[in-house]
């Protein structure tokens, strides 16, 4: 079992990273149905580093978010969700494809070490830093997103999916419009640190600052070029 470069602990106990395979299937999977269900339009996709650690970072209007953009990003993502999503049969699917769970109650230690071991392994995590689904403007960050973009190094990546929220034209009340046109668009990757090397708790209040205004000019950015 590979360890975290800390430990990979969490309370004494030995953490098993998310399955890498895992999440490349996952993606496969999500290109299914994004491209079955969907008629997606992916914008700014060259903009993520094709190696390496990045954190994209979503908004997160509708539940299916998350597997849209499984299905249109250019790399495999682990994202982080939330633990009452693990139940029965979907809980062990969500975990086969890479899936990180968490609990949003309390600052979960196994959860921040797998996240950060994707990361230290290379590979991509997906965070709301909202939190919890909403009117998906990024009106209102969580200090997650600061702490592990500081902690790894790792590049964010903002991401809008436009669409998703549509109501009109619905067959199905709890899916978006079928074969309906969903926007993904990419921004420029960029570091949340100052440079300075601070992780302390007002280095990390400051970069989420900073986050929070990359990511809300970049969904302006995104609504003007899509027309949404």
């Amino acid at each position: 079992m590979r360890r975290h470069p800390r430990g990979g602990e969490a309370d004494g106990r030995p953490v098993t990273p998310p399955s890498a395979k895992g999440a490349a299937t996952g993606r496969r999977i999500g290109i299914g149905l994004m491209y079955g269900l969907w008629n997606p339009r992916v914008l700014g996709a060259w903009r993520v580093p094709a190696a390496g650690p990045v954190i994209f970072a979503v908004n997160h209007a509708h539940n299916l978010d998350g597997p849209m953009l499984m299905g249109t990003a250019p790399r495999p993502v682990h994202f982080l969700i939330k633990q009452e999503a693990f139940v029965g049969p979907l809980g062990r699917f969500l975990d086969g494809i890479g899936q990180i769970k968490v609990d949003r109650s309390t600052a979960d230690r196994t959860a921040i070490t797998r996240a950060l071991d994707v990361l230290a392994a290379g590979g991509v995590l997906g965070i709301f830093p909202e939190g919890t689904r909403s009117e998906g403007d990024f009106a209102s960050l969580r200090a997650g997103l600061a702490y592990f973009a500081v902690r790894s190094g790792a590049p964010i990546v903002p991401v809008a999916v436009l669409g998703s929220s549509e109501r009109q034209g619905r067959l199905v009340k709890a899916l978006p419009p079928l074969r309906g046109r969903v926007d993904v668009v990419f921004g420029d990757a960029f570091q949340a640190a100052d440079g300075s090397g601070r992780r302390t708790r007002k280095a990390l209040d400051e970069a989420t600052v900073r986050i929070q205004g990359r990511l809300a000019a970049h969904l302006e950015n995104a609504r003007r070029l899509t027309g949404r």
